[in-house]
């Protein structure tokens, strides 16, 4: 008795148990995550210190080396790097895929606090860590605007309701508010009235520091009562500074109003942020590594009107980006595809069997195989994203084969005379190993990519678990499920053995294992049958003579089978290579870079400048745009795309057509590049790919980087080339005579506080109110601030009370310094960003640049590598032959095992070259990339285009066995006799496929290329394995026969000797 008897005799009980299996796959869809991609971020741990007036020499040296020391020592860190600017340091680290992001966070507060003692006192708090990745694009923009609110008001209520509460939502890694700053009591001196009165410009941060306090006084209590003791020591308001005593000089008081100004301000009045033309507070939403998009957008709408209910009526809270629009809209277009595929594969079906009742049965067991798979995504935490779905929009026409070869079997024998239940019983024992073979050996194909490590292993996962899990289960409906309703719906052959009025429809699949049904088989296969029967017997006659043909000229077929292989060799050389198709996220994110010197009024111009531009765009809906967060010389500006249904233009036709108009425009470079859902790497650049140059020798770094640069921007291949090595800004270098200093009574220390406190936009006092803390900045008045000339109007107090004027010990002159320092692994780095030109892939670029690196001979103390999608890419590339041979020599592994034999499973691996032909030939004739989505596609046809050869080699080694057949006889008439169901399960994977390679909207650039590839392949490798495949098992069986003998004679020659 076989393991399909009891589900064939039961099928109440079998119903049940399909239904539950329905069931739990329903349930398990509506709790499944939806995500655009399966979860595929390295664990990334952002650490950031501030000490503000400090330059980015000294923030490197001072800050950033010392926590690098610290935190490279950490256990799972892959790649650390930082970049200082002007009072600001930002350590990214970069863990392995497989450690835990909570317990590396752990570990790096650990190092931050060892680090502690080798950091600068005047470091405005502890170093920070988020769990975020700052090269991420941010998942959520909201603009903040008001009529009536200046914008430090706006970034207040922003700072003070919204950050922290946005913060505290699960999900969510970091807010980051540009477009203002947070409000402030600045303190404008005149240097030159308090060197008129002798006072020191550190004298009136010290008077402030001391009167604006907030400390506990303790309490006043008797028998019966108690008194809190307050007093009026915090000053909240500008003009309560202003009456605060500097000094008494003869018998008169020097109070801060005679030389200074104070007013209310912000902390840092170079920021700036837009919401198209009108001005506003951004609050970038960064999401954790680990995070799940939707879900953390979904949490931060529940909370918004709750939010929003707290906040001045005046302030109006714009949702200027959300990612999850067209995630939702891609996962949405991908399913569409999914239900078109199992339409497609059902219509193929019942075109073949014309017969309503069978074709049901697969109408039945195809969407329960794929339902069922949900359970087991469930299960095994996976989502319903992009890649997902499209393993189960192919399994549409992997699912059905199985459930076509029972089907074909059973049908065969109810023509020959037998009774329903006997047929399913009969057939489902002849093919069990048929479609366990098929089923396995498709698995096998995916096991490679299971094992693989690194990006590319963690992005197909679930897509090779997925497709597993339909097939598997499609091989136990199709054991139990499919007999059960064959059986019960089938009706029985009043005309038996193939004659009578159904006799043109007698089905021609599975040969069995007597004489008398051989000869009923012969006969199915004669020309005289095949001429009786409708169009498809005259195309079965037609592919009998072709084969015959192709069997007596065995040596011209195997000819074009290995040119079919050189053939491979050749495209898959030249044709062009990519790592993952770039998506249309609907936002495009563009960062403008103006000369190195500029002011900030001069760039918060070109901002509203190159946003006006933006804007003018057919297919530009909205542009925000911030600049003041990072270096002055720098803005961000998001681009958000109308909605397809309102433009026809892709992101790289619009970058194209913005590109053209900002050529046009003098004095900045604005970089475009489209926000992807797939972030590769931890380091934030102006465009899409980068090439890291490290050094010890900082000063040779700075000298090859333009040289490098500049011989790049000649390349072809390549566009949009720029550097993160500002190193043009201009700078005041000091030079102190020390020996006057001493003569003088003068510190160096007291130099550099007199210089910080002038210049440095000092925070020397803190103001606590109910809700948050506000800063007391102290510094020189604007019109001291504005030239070189300006030190000049510097004094400090000797040790005899004299007020010597800075020039008297010192001079200075005008340098060019660096905007930022950045470091990766320990060592002094640039990183030089480029953008790809239409018409040429990364495969080309990289070869250019690497070819460009050798020709100029660098120097060894230089070294140059590829970072984020360009180095994933060169791993990528290495690796993608050896997984396309390890997918080939796991499937001869599994088959050797099935077959008992170490000849057949050649012959069925001989059909895998056609199949790498016609992807390869699709993805050329279409333009498209061979990516990695390609690769997963020839992965598939490896597994679909072998299942034909089975098919047939299943009938010929019976035919060979029981029949005792010559192999030309048994492959010949095998191959007739599969012809059917071989086209039929073929067309139902092409149809599958189909609606991938069609479709539109968002996200088809995913599955747009997996579609064309499995199309391409099954179109070429059907014209061709129907041919190659028997003509490789002729000459493998004669040489399994030739190898036999050989043995065989070796063995009595040697026990003759």
């Amino acid at each position: 008795m076989s393991i399909s008897t009891p589900f064939i005799r039961r099928p109440v009980a079998t119903t049940l148990l399909s239904l539950g299996l329905c069931l739990l796959g329903i349930l398990a869809f509506h709790g499944l995550p939806v995500a655009s991609l399966p979860q595929v971020d390295f664990p990334t741990i952002a650490v950031s210190a501030k000490q503000p007036g400090a330059s980015p020499e000294v923030m490197a040296a001072t800050v950033a080396t010392p926590l690098e020391r610290t935190l490279g020592m950490l256990a799972g860190v892959n790649q650390i790097t930082s970049n200082s600017t002007q009072g600001s340091t930002q350590i990214v680290l970069q863990f392995d895929l497989d450690r835990d992001i909570h317990a590396a966070a752990g570990d790096v507060q650990g190092a931050i606090n060892a680090a502690l003692t080798m950091l600068p006192a005047g470091l405005q708090n502890n170093p920070t860590y988020r769990i975020v990745n700052p090269a991420d694009s941010p998942v959520l923009v909201l603009a903040l605007t008001s009529e009536t609110l200046p914008p430090g008001q706006i970034y207040d209520v922003a700072d003070t309701l919204l950050g922290q509460k946005l913060l505290q939502i699960e999900g969510v890694g970091d807010i980051i508010i540009g477009g203002a700053a947070q409000p402030a009591i600045r303190v404008e001196l005149n240097p030159l009235q308090l060197a008129h009165h002798g006072i020191a410009l550190d004298s009136v941060a010290s008077v402030i520091s001391a009167n604006n306090l907030n400390r506990p006084k303790g309490f006043i209590e008797n028998q019966a009562q108690l008194w809190e003791v307050q007093a009026n020591d915090q000053l909240r308001q500008a003009a309560d500074y202003l009456p605060l005593i500097v000094s008494y000089k003869n018998n008169s008081a020097l109070r801060i109003s005679d030389v200074a100004q104070v007013h209310e301000s912000v902390l840092n009045v170079e920021n700036a942020g837009y919401y198209s033309d009108q001005a506003s507070v951004l609050v970038l939403v960064y999401k954790q590594p680990d995070a799940n998009v939707i879900e953390t957008i979904q949490r931060i709408k529940n909370m918004l009107p709750t939010l929003k209910l707290a906040l001045p009526p005046t302030i109006e809270v714009h949702a200027a980006v959300d990612r999850s629009q067209t995630i939702r809209a891609s996962v949405a277009e991908i399913e569409r595809s999914m239900v078109i595929a199992v339409i497609l594969v059902i219509l193929v079906v019942f075109v073949f069997l014309r017969n309503g009742r069978a074709t049901l049965i697969p109408a039945i067991t195809v969407p329960i195989s794929l339902v069922g798979t949900f359970a087991l995504m469930y299960v095994s935490g996976f989502s319903l994203n992009n890649i997902s779905l499209m393993a189960l929009t192919v399994a549409t026409g992997f699912v059905v084969d199985d459930t076509i070869v029972v089907l074909e079997t059973i049908s065969r024998h109810i023509e020959q005379g037998l009774s329903p239940i006997q047929a399913a019983i009969r057939g489902t024992q002849e093919v069990s190993f048929t479609v366990v073979a098929m089923s396995l050996s498709l698995i096998a194909v995916f096991v490679p990519v299971l094992l693989m490590g690194g990006i590319v292993g963690r992005l197909f996962h679930e897509f090779a678990m997925t497709l597993s899990y339909a097939i598997f289960i499609s091989m136990l409906l199709s054991l139990t499920t499919t007999p059960m309703l064959c059986a019960c719906w089938l009706k029985k052959n009043k005309y038996p053995h193939g004659h009578g009025r159904n006799s043109q429809h007698a089905s021609t699949e599975t040969p069995t294992t007597t004489t008398v049904e051989y000869l009923s088989l012969s006969h199915a296969t004669s020309d005289e049958y095949l001429k009786k029967q409708a169009l498809f017997g005259k195309i079965s006659l037609f592919y009998k003579r072709s084969l015959a043909l192709a069997l007596r000229f065995k040596a011209v077929t195997l000819l074009l089978f290995f040119l079919s292989i050189g053939l491979n060799v050749y495209l898959f050389v030249v044709v062009p290579k990519g790592f993952f198709p770039q998506q249309d996220t609907g936002l495009i994110m563009a960062a403008l870079v103006a000369d190195q010197n500029i002011s900030f009024a001069a760039m918060d111009q070109k901002l509203k400048h190159y946003i006006a531009l933006s804007e003018q765009d057919p297919a530009v809906e909205r542009v925000m745009g911030l600049t003041g967060i990072s270096q002055m010389n720098r803005a961000n500006l998001f681009l958000a795309l109308k909605p397809l249904s309102e433009r026809s233009d892709t992101p790289a036709e619009i970058m194209a057509r913005l590109n053209a108009v900002f050529a046009k425009e003098a004095g900045a470079r604005l970089t475009l590049s489209p926000i992807q859902d797939l972030q590769v790497g931890a380091r934030s650049s102006d465009a899409s790919y980068q090439y890291t140059l490290q050094s010890g020798d900082l000063t040779a770094l700075r000298r090859w980087t333009p040289k490098i640069q500049a011989a790049l921007s000649q390349l072809p291949a390549i566009t949009d080339v720029s550097s993160d090595q500002d190193v043009k800004a201009l700078k005041t270098q000091l030079d102190f005579d020390h020996d006057k200093m001493a003569q003088l009574g003068i510190t160096q220390a007291q130099a550099d506080s007199i210089l910080n406190n002038a210049f440095g936009q000092k925070q020397v006092s803190t103001i606590y109110n109910p809700m948050n803390q506000y800063h007391v900045v102290v510094g020189v008045a604007p019109q001291y601030a504005r030239s070189v000339e300006a030190l000049r109007s510097i004094y400090l107090q000797s040790s005899t009370g004299q007020m010597v004027p800075l020039s008297a010990f010192s001079q200075w002159k005008t340098e060019n310094t660096a905007l930022s320092v950045n470091h990766q692994g320990l060592f002094s780095a640039s990183t030089i960003t480029f953008n790809l030109k239409s018409g040429y892939s990364l495969s080309d670029a990289t070869t250019q640049i690497n070819e460009t690196i050798n020709r100029l001979q660098v120097p060894n103390a230089i070294h140059g590598s590829f970072q984020g999608t360009a180095q994933a890419f060169q791993d990528s590339l290495g690796s993608e032959p050896f997984l396309i041979l390890a997918a080939i020599v796991v499937i001869y592994i599994v088959l050797g095992i099935l077959y008992e034999s170490f000849a057949h499973p050649l012959t069925i691996l001989s059909t895998l070259p056609s199949a790498g032909l016609g992807a390869l030939l699709a993805l050329l004739l279409f333009k498209m990339e061979f990516d990695v989505i390609g690769l997963i596609g020839i992965l598939l046809l490896v597994g679909i285009v072998k299942k034909n050869a089975i098919m047939m080699i299943d009938v010929a080694l019976n035919l060979q066995r029981q029949e005792n057949l010559s192999p030309e006889q048994a492959i010949l008439t095998a191959a007739v006799l599969r012809f059917r169901p071989i086209l039929m399960t073929t067309l139902a994977a092409l149809f599958g496929a189909l609606p991938l390679a069609l479709g539109g909207g968002y996200g088809s650039e995913l599955h747009v290329p997996l579609g064309v590839s499995i199309v391409g392949g099954l179109f070429v490798s059907q014209l061709l394995t129907l041919f190659s495949t028997p003509v490789m098992y002729v000459y493998i069986d004669h040489l399994g026969k030739w190898c036999r003998t050989h043995i065989k004679n070796a063995k009595i020659l040697k026990r003759s000797v």
